[in-house]
């Protein structure tokens, strides 16, 4: 019986019976006592919420320019009718951007590309990584060494900088960026999973399996996987909040989503200069990324807490 199906009895809610309870049940329960956890799940599903729901809960085309179809200046205020705008005036929640188009818009299909950026970067990292990771940890050796050594060489550099190396190669884009980002995580998730599967693969079931004659390959994915996922799982929620992160600078910085794509860094970058005429076009998008940066930490720190096994207590 490997970890993922091991069995706890505890005490149900007057303490006169026992019960079986999964070891997902129970890291159910602990990340639902955590506050902060609750937080971050509250916040990541207003976001998943908006961003599934953009097309219909947006006011405007994040792309059209209401030059000659409203009267509308660029970098105009917000108006809000419920806070003493004028009702003669069109509504706009976050105001207008440099180019004439609602800001409040963009923001919200802003948030479906951004939670796209996070996970397709740190699911191709974590796929490459964990083979990698495993295959060095299981084999050790000089396939051990050379895959090591390659992550030593990544992670000698900073991971924005090379990121911003790999992205002049390539030519500034977004599935460039994505790219590039999803590169400079690979050794972290790398060397993770290494560490993992070194812990596990001592374990008595892992002797009996290879004395019952079970190859390489089902030892490794069929045993030794399955319950080293635990600190990758921790590790690729909190690398989604620096993946968004780092895919924000790379847009901020002209390499990432091109104009007119309503992307939160790239609308940070082009309205840099305005953080003092028009500072609802800066701090809006700032806000963006702080929440959602925030919502995926919080989430990941409940779950470093939920899945940590010296918290035996359950109640």
């Amino acid at each position: 019986m490997t970890n993922i199906e091991t069995k706890v009895k505890t005490l149900d809610a007057e303490g006169l019976s026992l019960k079986s309870v999964s070891l997902w049940q129970i890291t159910r329960r602990r990340l639902f006592r955590r506050r902060s956890a609750v937080v971050g799940m509250f916040i990541l599903g207003v976001l998943v919420f908006v961003a599934l729901t953009a097309q219909w809960i947006s006011p405007y085309d994040p792309y059209q320019v209401l030059i000659g179809i409203e009267e509308v200046e660029r970098r105009q205020d917000p108006c809000i009718h419920l806070f003493g705008c004028p009702a003669d005036q069109p509504q706009h929640l976050a105001g207008i951007d440099g180019n004439v188009r609602d800001e409040f818009s963009r923001l919200l299909y802003g948030a479906r590309l951004s939670l796209m950026v996070g996970f397709t970067t740190v699911s191709f990292a974590i796929i490459i990584g964990t083979v990698l990771g495993a295959l060095g940890g299981y084999f050790g050796g000089w396939i051990d060494n050379i895959i090591m050594r390659v992550m030593d060489v990544l992670l000698a550099f900073p991971s924005l900088l090379l990121a911003i190396a790999i992205v002049t190669v390539l030519g500034p884009g977004l599935i460039n960026a994505l790219l590039a980002i999803g590169i400079v995580s690979i050794p972290a998730y790398a060397r993770v999973m290494r560490a993992s599967v070194l812990s596990v693969r001592e374990m008595d079931y892992i002797s009996a399996t290879r004395a019952l004659g079970g190859s390489n390959l089902q030892i490794l994915f069929r045993r030794i996987l399955p319950n080293a996922l635990t600190p990758l799982i921790v590790q690729g929620t909190l690398g989604i909040a620096t993946a968004i992160l780092d895919a924000a600078a790379l847009s901020f910085l002209g390499l990432g989503a091109q104009p007119p794509t309503p992307e939160w860094g790239s609308m940070l970058g082009s309205e840099r200069n305005q953080v003092f005429t028009a500072p609802h076009l800066v701090f809006y998008p700032g806000l963006a990324i702080m929440l959602t940066v925030l919502s995926f930490n919080l989430l990941g720190d409940g779950l470093r807490d939920a899945l940590d096994p010296r918290l035996a207590h359950i109640s």
